[in-house]
């Protein structure tokens, strides 16, 4: 194992190791702190990951700092940096949580709703001991529905394709539901792709709509897609299977958009953290609110499983994986995220005014373990409680 001096000298290392930094405003000054506890952390968890790629972005007080390392794809030398292209997989079920929030702010649903009445699917939807599915089920990973939607394989340039409607309503038409809505938790992407359309439905427009509308313009985020635009690849991070091979650039279809199609970029991150974290802010207070609350705890729960990767659910909240405070730790609202060689994680305190985020382009679980451990102890080390 090498020494701590050994580790420190390989941070040196300036070109392999770019260190970018963006801003939210001209005149924030930079946050040299910052930049050097990013560095030095997001180095660590690239070489010992041995990953072909690794961002790490860090948010504090409104300052933003973002470390690139490694290659974008196979042999073309391009460090990543903030304006690089990426998918987050599952990360992308908060911005459709802050979707719903804005929704329910505005009347157009309600978390109580059953998805019976919200879906528009022609079809009867499964209950247990006389429970329906309702909105909040869904978005805290509580409805009863399996995991994933059954369905046929698709090619390697189309994966999710076939995860369509008709898909889902044969599922919903066949197969019980694991667990009455709300007495357990069990991690869904079905729920999630659901979800979506029941927005969609309720909203009178597609869900990118209703997202860009209500979470992303708002945000400030022009990068953040759900298929590369013209142009987009040539900055586009490639993900790589468990045997390292690189992966195809898969097309995202409007089903699995909700609850894990979304590319963006750590730039977009970085402003998208910084709205959460500003928590005091005059506008959007009850949207906030409304989306950093916890709305099923784990106490009385008969089984919790698929939610405990990034430490042990406390709490849910609307696509929020919640960790109550814990020792020098507090308050995490956190998200982790795996799709077409990405792993991705978003971890934010706000009471703190903290955020971090991290992806990596290689389906690599035990570099992807230790990158939570190190991005959870990155939150402890900038707001110890």
């Amino acid at each position: 194992m090498l020494g701590l001096r050994k580790w420190i000298g390989l941070c040196g290392l300036p070109a392999a190791l770019a260190l970018q930094i963006v801003s939210g405003a001209p005149a924030v000054a930079e946050d040299k702190l910052l930049n050097e506890v990013v560095n030095f952390a997001g180095t660590l968890s690239f070489l010992a990951g041995k990953l072909p790629g690794f961002i790490l972005v860090a948010v504090r007080d409104g300052e933003t700092a973002i470390a690139g390392f490694g290659s974008t794809a196979d042999h073309d030398g391009k460090t990543p940096d903030g304006d690089t292209m990426f998918r987050i997989g599952s990360v992308s079920k908060v911005f459709c949580g802050e979707t719903l929030a804005s929704m329910v702010l505005d009347g157009k649903l309600h978390f109580a709703d059953r998805l019976q009445d919200r879906l528009g699917y022609d079809v009867t939807l499964p209950e247990k001991d006389g429970r329906p599915i309702r909105i909040i089920d869904l978005v805290t990973q509580s409805s009863g529905l399996q995991r994933e939607v059954p369905r046929a394989d698709g090619p390697a340039d189309d994966p999710f394709g076939t995860n369509t409607r008709d898909a889902q309503i044969a599922a919903l038409k066949t197969e019980p539901l694991l667990f009455p809505p709300g007495t357990a938790a069990l991690y869904s992407n079905f729920g999630f792709d659901l979800l979506g359309a029941a927005l969609a439905k309720s909203g009178g427009k597609p869900y990118a709509d209703l997202l860009k509308e209500r979470v992303l313009d708002p945000a400030g985020m022009k990068d953040t897609v759900f298929n590369l635009r013209p142009g987009d690849e040539l900055r586009f991070m490639r993900g790589h299977d468990f045997d390292g091979s690189q992966m195809a650039i898969a097309k995202t279809p409007i089903s699995i958009e909700c609850a894990g199609g979304m590319i963006t970029t750590a730039n977009d991150m970085a402003r998208w953290m910084k709205w959460h974290l500003d928590r005091l802010a005059a506008t959007d207070h009850d949207l906030r609110l409304l989306d950093h609350a916890a709305y099923l705890y784990r106490d009385g729960l008969s089984v919790v499983s698929g939610l405990d990767d990034a430490g042990p659910m406390d709490a849910m909240g609307l696509g929020w994986v919640i960790n109550m405070p814990a020792g020098n730790r507090p308050l995490i609202l956190q998200k982790t995220g795996g799709l077409q060689g990405s792993f991705a994680y978003l971890a934010i305190a706000p009471t703190r005014g903290v955020g971090v985020f991290f992806v990596m382009n290689a389906f690599n679980i035990p570099a992807f373990t230790a990158a939570v451990a190190t991005a959870n102890g990155l939150i402890t080390q900038l707001a110890p409680r």
